[in-house]
Order: structure tokens, then sequence, then C-alpha cells
């Protein structure tokens, strides 16, 4: 369906009951599950322990996913404000901590100049900041022993600015008729070579060797958001070793396996997977997201999509996690899409980052979605530890939702995204029931997307006190009135 006038959405807050929320699902045809006898007193579920088998205890049912907040040095170490949204994760009261944010295993594979970045360099630093981190939830818990925390390790691939906020550096493995033009890139625009790949592959066997030497138990090989790994996935017209059947599109993940088991021993890999794709969007009629024009008969460039692009096909989604599973690859973290070019699908909101568009559906739709797509996936794959995303739009209801996702067994951890940011003991409050601070929920304005894409650091400046009084949020707020008043 594409809206050509504004969409009128209700706000979560104007959602009083849960007798209003469950109405205003099913008006909008979002099949969302719902714990009508949730409450406080009531947190079983989040509580629960679990188990990998083998591996080690997980003390309860939240993880923090990975986010990043383009804050570290040029050269790639963390700052104090990397420390502090680290030393939040800690002692948010989740027991996962999925990567804590993408760390990038070469310079020119950051996502932008301020990425952390993995090398000799920085090992001290690194391990600093994941003393910092283990510390702050024993200090807080009393003991880190239920706690699992990994390390996502990345190459921005097309997505790479290592050198300049304003200037991409891209690395891709196949020319994409829309991406390419989206980015002012040739047709011919020279690819990743099979011995750039291989070298690329050792980066990340190192990273990883690293990574442990450090104390992090797992790590995790990233396959999301339209970054060098997933575009592996999608590598359907590429030649060579690394393209063509699933098969050779999934080598390069396959080498850097068998590379950690060699190399690193013993430490737990995981993947975050955007197990489905639709065509790049852009904003249309009255800034609401259309498709891009494509001029081919089938759109065969979203893994886990259709050829239509704007739908699911998960039959290859299954048969990479087969793969995953009969490698040893016990822990996925299911996603969608990319920030960077269909953004509704990835992480809904009703408030778009400034170079996003208005959503084309309610945002409770795309929550239904990814948490569908994560229970056919856990259900197909019963032994892998599963865990699921896009929770933050649920806002006041994220409880009764996620309580009922894990009651129901459609995935094994509920992951915080831009909640935690704004609201980073919210998990701890939902497991001790002693009430959700309204005041801290996020609402999406996407702020902590929109600073960064014009060259601020990332945060939650219209909630969280520590950026709001920075001069940055004045910059931000600048901005976001000259984009209005145009």
């Amino acid at each position: 369906m594409v809206l050509k006038s504004k969409p009128q959405y209700k706000r979560i807050a104007q959602l009083k009951t849960s007798a209003d929320f469950l109405e205003y699902c099913r008006s909008i045809q979002a099949d969302i599950p719902f714990d009508m006898d949730w409450s406080m007193d009531n947190n079983k579920k989040f509580s629960t322990e679990y188990a990998l088998n083998p591996g080690p205890k997980v003390g309860n049912r939240f993880c923090i996913l990975p986010m990043e907040g383009w804050d570290g040095t040029l050269d790639g170490k963390p700052t104090q404000h990397t420390k502090r949204r680290w030393e939040n994760f800690a002692i948010s009261g989740a027991k996962l901590i999925w990567g804590c944010e993408a760390v990038a295993v070469q310079h020119k594979g950051r996502a932008n100049p301020n990425q952390l970045l993995i090398n000799e360099s920085n090992l001290s630093s690194l391990q600093n900041l994941y003393d910092h981190l283990i510390t702050s939830h024993q200090s807080k818990f009393g003991t880190s022993d239920d706690l699992l925390v990994g390390l996502q390790l990345t190459h921005s691939g097309r997505f790479s600015k290592p050198n300049d906020k304003t200037k991409p550096e891209p690395h891709i493995l196949y020319n994409h008729p829309i991406l390419n033009k989206k980015m002012n890139l040739a047709d011919d625009f020279p690819l990743l070579t099979d011995e750039q790949i291989m070298r690329l592959i050792d980066d990340f066997v190192q990273a990883a060797v690293w990574a442990q030497k450090i104390g992090f138990q797992f790590v995790d090989i990233k396959h999301c958001h339209g970054y060098l790994g997933h575009e592996f996935l999608t590598a359907y017209n590429r030649s060579g070793n690394y393209g063509g059947d699933l098969y050779h599109r999934t080598q390069f993940l396959r080498a850097i396996v068998e590379g950690i088991r060699s190399e690193a021993p013993g430490l737990e890999i995981g993947v975050r997977l955007s197990a489905f794709d639709y065509i790049p969007f852009k904003p249309g009629e009255n800034s609401i997201g259309i498709p891009y024009e494509f001029n081919q008969k089938d759109y065969r460039y979203g893994f886990g999509g259709s050829i239509s692009g704007v739908d699911i096909n998960l039959q290859e989604t299954f048969d990479l996690l087969q793969i995953f599973e009969d490698l040893g690859i016990q822990l996925i973290c299911i996603t969608a899409g990319s920030p960077y070019y269909n953004p509704h699908i990835q992480r809904p909101a009703l408030f778009p980052p400034s170079d996003g568009y208005l959503p084309p559906e309610d945002p409770l739709v795309g929550v239904a979605r990814q948490i569908n797509v994560t229970a056919q996936i856990k259900k197909a794959f019963p032994n892998m530890a599963i865990v699921g995303s896009a929770y933050s739009y649920l806002q006041e209801w994220l409880p009764h939702v996620a309580h009922e996702v894990l009651d129901k067994n459609m995935a094994d951890f509920v992951g915080f995204g831009r909640m935690v940011l704004s609201y980073p003991e919210m998990p701890e409050d939902i497991i001790k029931g002693e009430g959700l601070k309204r005041t801290k929920i996020c609402r999406t304005f996407s702020d902590c997307t929109t600073g960064p894409r014009n060259g601020l650091l990332s945060g939650c400046f219209p909630l969280d006190p520590y950026y709001k009084k920075m001069a940055a949020y004045d910059k931000l707020k600048e901005y976001k009135k000259n984009i209005k008043s145009q």
C-alpha cells in the first residue's frame, strides 16, 4: 500500500488502556502478541535463565542490542561518551549484551571517522572499556557470572566513511542498480577482489582473537543493515568464490568461522542478521516513503525478500540459518532491512531521521512484521538462541508484548535498542516490578540518528540530560528547524 496523503497514525501515548492498544492494532491489522495478565508482579518469563548448549547461562531474557555513539577518537579508541554508554548497558539489568556496538576490523571499513576500531594499538583502551562494563555490572548486581557479553565485528562496505563524515569511501561486492545511483557511483564502480576479501577474512579472525583475549565471550559477525556481511548475502550477480549461489555467498562467513574455531577455540560466535529486506525507499508525495523506481522485471537484490521488492520470502533465510546451525552458531539476533535505504522496516518509528521519509505504514505494522518473522525462525530452529528486535516503538506496551512473546516461545530474548538510550534501567525496572518511568520512555523522535547523519554524535538528546545540555543539541535543534522551514 502506498499512501498519498500525510499519515494520521495514532501515537502510542494516545492508547491509554490495553483495550485501546489491542483495538487499534486490530484496526490497522497489526498482529501483535499481547499478555493481558502481565503486571509488575508477574515477571517470571523475563527473569528465567537461558542456557546455551554447550555454553554459559544467561541470567534473564533481556538483551541490549548494539548501538554506536559516533563518539570514538579518530584512531578508533573509546571516549568518556563511549564509556558512559557502555556503563549504562552494564547497569541496565539485561544479562545479554549483544556486541555493545559495531567495532570495525579495518580502518577503511569504518562507518564514520569516530567508529571504534579494533587493532593492536587500541587493545588496552578496549580492555579498559570491557573491564569497566564488567565491574559496573558486578557493583550493581553482585556478580557477572550470568552475564554474557559479545563484541560486534564489522566492515561497513558500501556505507564506509572512515576519514570524513561527509565523504563516502565505498567498498562494494557488486553494482546495485538503485544504491549505486543513490550514492552517485558509476555503473562500473570497482568491486572488492577475491584477494581483498581473503585479507579481510584474516582481519575478522584476528579481531576475534583479540576480542577473546580482552574477555568477550562471543563475537558477532555482522550480517545486517546493508553493511558488507549483509551485502555478501545479496551478491547473486557476483562471479568468483563469493557470489552466485548461497554456498558461495556464505563462503565469507564460513571462512571466518573456520578461522575463529582454529585461532580462538571456545569463543562463541553469533550473527546479527537482516532476515528480510525490501527495495530501497525514498520520500514521495508529502514526504511519505515510496519504493524507488525499478525498470527490471524482478527485484533480485534483497535477501529474504520477494521479487516484487516489497514483500518477504524466507526460504533462503531458513537455508542460511540451517548453515549457521551446521556451523555450530547458536546466537542469532534478528533484524531487517537497512537504516540507510528502508528504515521503516528496520526500526519502526513515527518520526523519521533527517535523511528519511514519513512511514508508509503505521509503525506498529513494522513491529508486528519483525515479531512474527522472528517467531517463524524460532519455530523452525528451536535449538538456536534467538533475539528479537523492533520493540522500542511499543513504548508503554513493551512489557505486555515482550512477556507474551517469551511465553509463546516466539523468541528467547527481547532486544532493547533505542529505548535503552533514553531509559537504560528499563529492564531492571520491569524485572523488579517498580513500574515504568514514563518520562524516560523513548518516543522514537529519531534524534539519535539525525545527529550523526549531520556530523554530530549519537544520543538521546530530548530525554537524557547528559546530551540535552550539550552544544550539539542546540546545533541539532537548529538543523531540524531549518529543515521544517524549507
